[in-house]
Order: structure tokens, then C-alpha cells, then sequence
């Protein structure tokens, strides 16, 4: 579903990614894995055009998308929730979902999606006059993936969806990710619970100072002992 190839992404002179190339395939978990400045978000940008790349190109379901500006990547279906949320504070949490929406133009198919998402996630229903920024950490976390389904994205990446959340509320949200994968939305996820997201996930890339430096089916990097030594303290 989605080909990243030889990208390189700068901030003025400094590399911040070199020579990335990735495969997500369709219908799976891939997750990114590395410490913090590794170029994760970067890359996960980079893949949504919210940042250029420098050289390379990415692919979604067969035709380059590189270069193109967001919105145009959103309709083409790819949908990010960012690290750190950022939810609309002063909007309510409908209006937030609404705007998830705005590259739509099937009204009818919102508004049925607009209704899933407020069965898939109770709380937001609840919540659904309340102002985004009186949320809890975890509800704006759930607000800003529920935000991002509302575009029906086919693939959807998630930046540090577990960032800075109670372990009762993490295990939440992984408990979404694997729903929101079996029903059919191809997932990257980046994340720094390492364990959980290679658990969750079918195949993993290890960033290292922007440069992939492992990768390989989940299950087996979690008994690779870079991995448990670097990431699980073992």
C-alpha cells in the first residue's frame, strides 16, 4: 500500500533522515521504533506531506503522492494524527470531527462516520458540546484518532498515540488500534512502547539518528537482543 523510497528530509543543512525506505504492506501493522530525535515524526511528515523531502519519493497504493501538499494526500486517503494530539481546543469535540472531514465530499458517508465514531468511542458521544481542551489526555488522544477516521482513511498514521498517558489509558488505546486495524484500516504507527507496539504490529523499522539501522518481522525482533537490550532493559 505504501513504498517509501531513498527519502532524505532536511532542516536547512541538517539531515534529518537518509536514504529511508519502508513497505507497508495493505491490511497490516508496521510500526517505527527508535529513541527520541531518531527522525520518526520526521519520516511520518514526510510520508503525509506536511514536510518535502530533499530527494526520494513515496507511494500510496501505486502512484507517487510526493510533493503534494496534505490536504491532497488526506483525500487521496492517507490520514495522520500528529504527535502531541493537536486537537482544536476551542472547537467542541463535533466540531472537531468535523473538520476531519473537510477534504470529503460524500456528505451522507460523514455523517454515517460522524455515527461510528461516536459508537467506537462512547466518551466522545458524551462529550460531543464540550470544548476539545477539557478533555482529559487520553479522551483528546482518542478525539484526535477519532478525528483522523473521519477522513475514512485507508491508511492511517499514528505519531506517539500513547504519549504521556496513564498505563490504564494506554492499554486503551492499543486496545483501538488493533480494532481500528481489523476492520480494514492499514496502520503506522510510531511509538516508544516498544514492547506494545511490536506486539501490536506484523513488521517493524528501527530508526536510529535517521538512518534504518534493523528491520524484520515483529515477533522476531522482539527476541532480537539490540532490541531488548537498547529498548526493553533486558
Amino acid at each position: 500500500m505504501l513504498e517509501v523510497r531513498g527519502i532524505e528530509t532536511y532542516y536547512g543543512n541538517i539531515p534529518a533522515l537518509r536514504e529511508i525506505s519502508i513497505d507497508v504492506p495493505g491490511g497490516s501493522v508496521v510500526a517505527i521504533i527508535g529513541a527520541n530525535g531518531a527522525g520518526k515524526t520526521t519520516l511520518m511528515k514526510t510520508i503525509a506531506g506536511v514536510l518535502q523531502p530533499r530527494s526520494g519519493t513515496v507511494s500510496f497504493l501505486g502512484k507517487e503522492i510526493t510533493g503534494l501538499p496534505s490536504h491532497k494526500i488526506v483525500r487521496r486517503g492517507v490520514a495522520l494524527v500528529p504527535e502531541g494530539r493537536a486537537i482544536l481546543s476551542r472547537m467542541t469535540v463535533r466540531e472537531n470531527l468535523e473538520m476531519g472531514a473537510f477534504t470529503r465530499r460524500d456528505a451522507k458517508g460523514a455523517a454515517q462516520d460522524m455515527d461510528r465514531v461516536m459508537e467506537r468511542f462512547p466518551v466522545l458521544k458524551e462529550r460531543a458540546g464540550q470544548l476539545g481542551g477539557s478533555l482529559s489526555g487520553g479522551e483528546q488522544q482518542m478525539l484526535a484518532i477519532a478525528r483522523a477516521l473521519m477522513s475514512a482513511p485507508k491508511l492511517l498514521l499514528l505519531d506517539e498515540p500513547t504519549l504521556g498517558l496513564a498505563p490504564l489509558v494506554v492499554a486503551d488505546i492499543f486496545a483501538i488500534i488493533h480494532e481500528i486495524n481489523a476492520t480494514g484500516t492499514t496502520i503506522l504507527l510510531v511509538e516508544q512502547n516498544v514492547k506494545q507496539a511490536l506486539k501490536v504490529s506484523s513488521r517493524a523499522y528501527v530508526l536510529e539518528t535517521g538512518k534504518i539501522v534493523l528491520s524484520g518481522p515483529s515477533k522476531e525482533l522482539l527476541q532480537e537482543p539490540r532490541i531488548k537490550a537498547s529498548y526493553l532493559g533486558q
